[in-house]
């Protein structure tokens, strides 16, 4: 049986961006990918679009990048800025990872310059707690649990400290470039290049990890306990 990879971000291209070279790559082995943004990132709008306008446009962006990996992207109805700290975003959050059942979930670090990707880190947290125990009927599906990885970026620098580095193919890279494209703010960005800047990391991490691509991931404490049988 393929793995499901599950890549959460605050926004449509945060998962894209950080995670997907080894998504694009694990798309590649048969796996299924898919990324949820709690919101559609709609207030980074250019000047001839509204709000409104810029997020049916970024849905679309969603849904081309996923389908390139021939995965599926979900995204919610929640407003960019303005992502509830509530029970019932972390509830919704919990039925796609019972629904989808991943063998690992990437999401934003702990720390941010933005309230969004601080608050996204835990209410995925909490739907990872809240997926993986009984809550009757409060909850539909099974029963599931699978690792947090945090992603690198450049907005979550604060105590992000790389711990697992996943190596990514060639092929992957090259995939991943092409998806890229297809999000409007990841090349036309007045306020950042994050095209070259997340493919370059990937050379980076990669260098670092002594293969070509990579990229790299931190854990809480509490999951840096590795048991070895021998030496």
């Amino acid at each position: 049986m393929n793995n499901v990879y599950l890549a959460i971000g605050a926004h449509v291209g945060d998962a894209e961006l950080t995670a997907g070279c080894f998504l694009a790559t694990q798309a590649l082995k048969g796996d299924k990918i898919v990324t949820l943004a709690l919101t559609a990132g709609e207030r980074g709008n250019p000047p001839n679009l509204s709000v409104k306008e810029y997020a049916q446009q970024k849905r679309l962006e969603a849904n081309k990048f996923a389908q390139l990996l021939k995965g599926e992207a979900l995204v919610f109805d929640y407003e960019d800025g303005l992502l509830p700290d509530n029970l019932e975003v972390r509830l919704k959050v919990a039925e796609v990872i019972r629904k989808y059942r991943p063998k690992i979930i990437f999401t934003h670090w702990k720390n941010s310059m933005h309230k969004d990707h601080e608050l996204t880190h835990r209410i995925v947290k909490d739907a990872s707690f809240f997926a993986n125990i009984d809550l009757g009927d409060k909850l539909s599906g099974k029963r599931h649990f699978a690792p947090l990885y945090f992603s690198e970026n450049w907005e979550d620098e604060d105590g992000f400290k790389p711990y697992i580095y996943l190596k990514c193919s060639k092929e992957g890279f090259q995939l991943w470039q092409k998806a890229l494209k297809e999000h409007w703010f990841v090349c036309h960005s007045k306020s950042f290049n994050y095209f070259d800047y997340y493919t370059h990391l990937s050379y980076v991490r990669g260098a670092l990890a002594r293969v070509e691509h990579a990229e790299a991931f931190a854990l809480l404490d509490y999951q840096k306990k590795r048991v070895i049988d021998e030496l």
